[in-house]
């Protein structure tokens, strides 16, 4: 196993020993606070799938994935049987019925799975039969059409396509891809490393000299790179991206092997520029989302939550408690971490 994927791996045996209390304090006496909800696992959910404020899905470790059609008071587990020794990092979901979900590891421990009933039978998609692919994160650019992004191979970052809602995927040639740097890589950590807004696609790096963001304007077959301002080291650099359809974007990251300390670990997208955060979270952050078509904006991490109003030019913390990814839908927020811990934003 390379170094790279060891850190795509090792992430969540970090984030669940820094786990902190199940009812965390508002930091700053604050009004919003996450509810949590009953799950009945332990597992660690990096896959995070919100559809309404009803439906949700989350995907996790040891092949869990679960549903909820009411809220979060009731939790279904409906994770495809043969995955059960698998590690789910990214599920995208269309609706109560219809979600794809994603497996991470060396060779074909990455797959997808897709199903079209609630989870009730899964199919396995697409099993990755390179040793040197990992894949790390997955996108739907519209109900047919979705991207999975793999860890550089022979230099270039690899880049899996379906046409048809996820049944079937082709691995896209790298001619329009640029290349990688030395020791760059993708990180595993919250199904947003790679992301999509307004038919365009762009997924974010660390690791090596620089972290970077990649976009595509053609469905992911021709790539342009903008350099970032967020430190990148062996375990550092941009962990998730948050794009609005009008191209307002958001960056945050850090160090997962210092996840207290995060200099430079948010950033925002002014006009083609990345630009650092006046006000940073100050801690390695995993997940981030827009909250609704303002400058609103959520990220989140093992130790704690913080909101921006700005469009991520300033960030408050306003919660201490563990959450891996973030995600929001017209009508709620979703949270979701290890020790099953899942909640819905209430403020």
């Amino acid at each position: 196993m390379t170094l790279q994927r060891k850190l795509s791996m090792a992430a969540a045996g970090v984030v669940a020993a820094l786990l902190l209390p199940a009812a965390p304090a508002l930091a700053g006496g604050g009004s919003l606070t996450w509810q949590l909800t009953s799950t009945g696992t332990t597992a660690q959910f990096r896959g995070l799938a919100p559809v309404s404020a009803k439906v949700a899905w989350v995907a996790g470790s040891a092949g869990t994935i679960l549903r909820t059609v009411d809220g979060g008071r009731h939790w279904s587990s409906v994770g495809p049987a043969a995955a059960a020794e698998l590690q789910f990092r990214d599920i995208e979901a269309f609706d109560a019925k219809h979600a794809v979900a994603l497996t991470i590891g060396n060779g074909p421990e990455s797959r997808i799975y897709a199903t079209s009933n609630g989870g009730r039978t899964w199919t396995e998609s697409f099993r990755n039969e390179d040793p040197a692919a990992f894949y790390d994160c997955m996108t739907f650019l519209d109900r047919r059409h979705g991207l999975a992004l793999s860890d550089p191979v022979d230099g270039k970052f690899r880049i899996l396509a379906t046409r048809d809602g996820g049944r079937s995927w082709r691995v896209q040639p790298t001619a329009g891809m640029p290349a990688a740097l030395t020791g760059e890589f993708a990180f595993a950590a919250s199904g947003t490393c790679l992301v999509s807004a307004a038919g365009k696609a762009y997924f974010a790096t660390g690791g090596g000299a620089e972290s970077r963001v990649f976009t595509s304007r053609d469905g992911g077959r021709n790539w342009s790179v903008t350099s970032t301002p967020v430190p990148s080291g062996p375990s550092a650099g941009i962990y998730s991206l948050a794009v609005r359809r009008d191209g307002a974007a958001i960056a945050v990251g850090g160090d997962y092997a210092a996840p207290t300390v995060a200099p430079g670990g948010s950033a925002y997208l002014r006009g083609r520029t990345w630009t650092v955060s006046r006000t940073v979270p100050g801690e390695y952050r995993s997940g981030s989302a827009w909250v609704g078509r303002g400058n609103t904006a959520l990220a989140v991490g093992p130790t704690g939550s913080d909101i921006s109003y700005d469009a991520g030019r300033t960030w408050k913390r306003f919660d201490t408690g563990s959450f891996d990814a973030v995600e929001c839908v017209p009508g709620a927020c979703w949270a979701s971490g290890a020790q099953g811990r899942v909640a819905r934003l209430r403020g």
